[in-house]
């Protein structure tokens, strides 16, 4: 039974282990991503939050899932060149994962029990669906998919203070 986000690993998008406990003592926002989505051009305030913010103490890590009307089609390659061209997206991105079901990842498993949607509901509406957590591997608080990066810059100031 995991008691933080540092229970988990995942695969970065070059093919490679990650355990989530190298992001101790970070604040982290968890997000899952699409190349192919109204709501893609999220990847540049992600980014300039990323920038803005590592310094201090901030990890934006970014996970591509295709569940919601295959948004997300392409391979690790693919998606990583996407969101350095058109993004310039540094921060680190992972191989796609499924967010909802029995088969999502552990990580998305636990976020969604750790910070239920509106009316409670745990599973996740739509990319882009962001998820902030605390130093300790707490999850703090969910964020719609439509919460741009920069709305959501003022509690991630809050917890790095």
């Amino acid at each position: 039974m995991a008691s933080s986000v540092y229970d988990f690993s995942a695969i970065n998008l070059k093919g490679q282990s990650v355990e989530l406990s190298e992001y101790k003592d970070k604040v982290l926002l968890i997000v899952n991503t699409a190349s192919k989505c109204g709501l893609t051009p999220q990847y540049e305030g992600l980014e300039k939050l990323y920038k803005e913010k590592q310094s201090k103490g901030l990890e934006v890590l970014g996970f591509p899932c295709n569940q919601f009307a295959g948004q997300e089609p392409g391979e690790s390659a693919d998606i990583g060149e996407f969101c350095q061209l058109n993004y310039g997206v540094s921060f680190p991105m992972f191989e796609k994962v499924k967010v909802n079901g029995d088969d999502a990842h552990g990580l998305f498993k636990y976020l969604r029990k750790e910070a239920k949607g509106v009316l409670g509901s745990e599973k996740i509406k739509w990319n882009f669906t962001k998820f902030l957590v605390s130093k300790d591997g707490k999850v703090l608080k969910r964020y719609a998919p439509t919460d741009k990066p920069e709305k959501i810059a003022k509690d991630i100031e809050k917890i790095l203070a």
